[in-house]
């Protein structure tokens, strides 16, 4: 489990960065609202965060036909809960980035558990 967990953290880590840059750029560059553009981040990075989960992180010997739409059943629960934070702490004031901190804090344990037991 532990080693499981370590490799959840490298994958999760590259794709947070990634989901971070994204926002960022939307936010900036793009001037989307932070809830959208934290959105279309976590939806981008979860097809990475899929293909390195299912190779690296769990190993896993299932199908996609079968892990897929599990992932993206959890992933879709998960990108609301991010969005549900995001939106609710910036409504409440709080910095962007912040916001997405709390929210990533949020998702991780569900998203660990939940393909670690269903998923993969």
């Amino acid at each position: 489990m532990l080693k499981k967990f370590s490799r959840f953290l490298l994958v999760g880590g590259f794709c947070t960065l990634l989901q971070y840059g994204l926002l960022v750029v939307l936010v900036r560059g793009a001037h989307l609202e932070p809830t959208l553009a934290s959105s279309i981040g976590y939806a981008l990075s979860s097809a990475v965060n899929y293909l390195l989960s299912h190779s690296f992180t769990f190993r896993s010997t299932s199908s996609h036909r079968r892990s897929l739409p599990r992932f993206l059943a959890i992933g879709a629960l998960g990108l609301g809960l991010n969005a549900l934070v995001v939106f609710t702490a910036t409504m409440l004031g709080m910095h962007y980035l912040l916001a997405q901190v709390l929210a990533t804090a949020t998702t991780l344990a569900w998203n660990f558990l939940a393909n670690l037991r269903w998923t993969f």
